[in-house]
């Protein structure tokens, strides 16, 4: 190696370890934040922030740790089934508060319900007794199941002809035992069927609507309480449903289809890892950090609500499935403080942008798992959320202010009493703000990390951790307010206020 590259190098790293490493000091000057807390502009789900267990994940099939690439939109690596058994994890789950529980992902569409075909000796399937122990989990643990039903890997002229035949199985003995299902959809990301099943097997948006009006009255005759949710289209960064007119279906389905649907969902994931085949916006330090990284989920839902409003005006908008990175996460980044960033900064733009539900990608699985399957450790992004249903609550207020790199969302709290701001710093050095909220912030929880790739994050300077299966706010302790937010942080501030 050259002399004068030897002493780049360490030049170089010093620059970037400066970059990504939050410094204390406080920039000059204060940005002023105004709240209209007045009156709400959104209200959001008790459900909001909900979580999925991938198909794949639970009943053993291809899945992405491990993996170093993808096939047919899979890992390459076959996981054990999910045994979904032990006090800690319902500890950890319970400790999230209401929420919906998607069971879905790409092998949705090729599983077989308690048995497989003879000719299938490889084939993926959904037992009885796995069926019977997600049930009991969501009923120890208060949830709600949104399951995705089997569309079927068909071609082309087999479209607009769905048959029920499959799931009638799995149907009846559900309404045997009694078992609740509150959300159905059918497929997995329809309008990438392409990607994941072959160019035949794509469907045409009108007869996607054909099939889902067939879907939505058989789903009536078992549970005429339960809501359809469709279509889950992917959307990707930059480019959102990709290849036009051949994949940009979910207009023209929700057009064509003339049975009303209870929930509009959409998949999104902000930046693909390296396991994509494909990558329009590569997950890495400097695109985790950009404020321009987070544009594109604004302005997808806008669409997607103005087609709501156009064409299924009763429905609800859902993100019905959501992580920081295509194909499992990005190694050490999504498992890592800098995803949490983009984690807390979706659950705000949501909310303000009128989504009811937000189904993370996943609750464990994957390097985006809030949760590490093997361990059961919680994440950085798990402790946002843990945060967020503590703090957030449901009525929606606007925010404004000037400077980008601040991110910031204010929420009525659970206890409808107070005020709640959520400030998110992407920057390394510090800066204090000034904030119209009538009263004083009382209660202030600062999330930081040694690295923005660090595993393990502070609350308040306290790494937090479940005692005895419980963990409380009151445990963090409390500081005297002074309008500063530290550099690469995430802050809720609760303030008292009559408002």
């Amino acid at each position: 190696m050259p002399n004068s590259l030897r002493l780049l190098l360490p030049r170089w790293y010093a620059r970037l370890k400066r970059q990504y490493t939050a410094r204390a000091g406080i920039s000059t000057g204060i940005v002023t934040v105004t709240v209209a807390t007045h009156t709400p502009v959104a209200s959001v789900s008790d459900y909001y922030l909900s979580f999925s267990i991938d198909i794949s994940v639970l009943a053993g099939g291809f899945w992405w740790e491990g993996s170093k690439g993808s096939r047919r939109g899979l890992g390459t690596l076959r996981v054990p089934p999910l045994t979904l058994k032990g006090k800690k994890l319902d500890n950890l789950v319970q400790a999230l508060g209401c929420s919906y529980l998607r069971i879905g992902g790409s092998e949705a569409d090729k599983i077989h319900y308690f048995s497989a075909p003879i000719d299938e000796t490889d084939a993926l399937v959904l037992t009885r007794k796995q069926w019977d122990r997600l049930h009991r989990f969501i009923k120890r643990n208060n949830l709600k199941l949104i399951f995705t039903v089997k569309y079927g890997l068909f071609t082309r002229h087999d479209h607009g002809q769905w048959c029920s035949d499959e799931v009638k199985e799995l149907l009846d003995y559900s309404r045997e035992q009694n078992y609740r299902i509150d959300v159905f959809e059918l497929g997995n990301e329809l309008n990438a069927y392409w990607a994941f099943h072959g160019l035949r097997a794509q469907p045409r948006a009108r007869d996607l609507a054909t099939d889902y009006a067939t879907f939505i009255n058989h789903i009536r005759e078992y549970y005429p309480d339960a809501r359809v949710s469709g279509p889950g289209s992917a959307f990707w960064p930059r480019i959102g449903e990709a290849l036009k007119p051949f994949s940009n279906i979910t207009r023209r389905f929700l057009q064509e289809l003339k049975t009303p649907l209870d929930i509009i969902n959409w998949h999104y994931y902000p930046f693909q890892s390296s396991r994509s085949p494909v990558r329009t916006r590569g997950a890495n330090l400097r695109t985790l950090l950009n404020p321009k990284s987070f544009a594109d989920f604004a302005k997808h839902s806008q669409t997607l609500a103005f087609w709501r409003d156009q064409y299924q005006p009763q429905a609800q908008l859902w993100t019905g499935e959501t992580g920081s990175a295509q194909c499992g996460g990005q190694p050490n980044l999504s498992d890592r403080f800098i995803s949490s960033f983009w984690w807390a900064d979706q659950l705000g733009q949501g909310a303000l942008l009128g989504h009811q539900v937000m189904v993370r990608q996943s609750l464990l699985g994957g390097d985006y798992g809030l949760l590490d399957r093997l361990t059961l450790k919680p994440r950085p992004d798990y402790w946002v959320s843990w945060l967020w249903v503590r703090l957030m609550g449901n009525d929606v207020y606007r925010c404004y202010h000037t400077d980008k790199h601040l991110r910031i969302y204010a929420h009525r709290h659970p206890d409808k009493m107070h005020i709640t701001l959520m400030v998110i710093n992407l920057k390394p050095r510090g800066v204090r703000i000034a904030v119209d909220i009538p009263g004083t912030a009382k209660e202030r929880y600062t999330i930081t990390a040694k690295r923005l790739t660090s595993r393990k994050i502070t609350i308040n300077g306290v790494k937090p951790k479940l005692q005895k299966g419980a963990l409380h706010l009151a445990q963090f302790p409390q500081f005297e307010h002074d309008h500063r937010v530290p550099g690469y942080s995430i802050n809720f501030w609760r303030y008292n206020t009559d408002t």
